[in-house]
């Protein structure tokens, strides 16, 4: 998890920083209504429409290398117990954003796994983009009114 962050802000920020990144590299990024149980949003590159998956992490493995759950154990949904498993039926691309702000774009079909995949090393490494900075907490929101009014 990132530091100060829990799960749910971790993962808004990660598809943040991804819509960011498809914007600035030509791309119309459409965001769905509601929370979407298989791709966090749709971005446009003028000749197809890509669903983008995307996931966050702040672990790391004995090995150095970044571990990335890509399947859904609750989350936005209610927890029943059950795994989700990643499937590249469901989206087109998975874009992770790790920590240390590294950020990868991985064709779906090219995934080798549904629960779990380790990035930093050779496997993915060509799916690696150019990283941004290090991510951090948000800074805590400050108070429109004093404590002395507050009472």
């Amino acid at each position: 998890m990132f530091v100060g962050m829990n799960n749910l802000e971790q993962g808004d920020l990660g598809e943040s920083i991804a819509r960011c990144w498809y914007e600035l590299h030509g791309h119309v990024v459409f965001i769905p209504t509601g929370r979407s149980p298989d791709y966090d949003f749709v971005a446009d590159d003028g000749e197809r429409l890509i669903r983008v998956q995307v996931k966050t992490s702040g672990s790391v493995t004995p090995y150095g290398r970044w571990a990335v759950s890509i399947c859904t154990r609750g989350g936005n949904q209610s927890w029943s117990g059950l795994s989700k498993r990643f499937s590249a039926d469901r989206c087109d691309e998975l874009f992770v954003v790790s920590v240390d702000g590294r950020r990868w774009r991985i064709p779906s079909g090219a995934v080798g796994a549904t629960t779990k995949i380790s990035l930093g090393g050779r496997k993915y490494a060509q799916y690696e983009v150019e990283p941004g900075p290090a991510l951090r907490a948000p800074a805590p929101r400050l108070s429109l009114v004093s404590p002395a009014a507050a009472g």
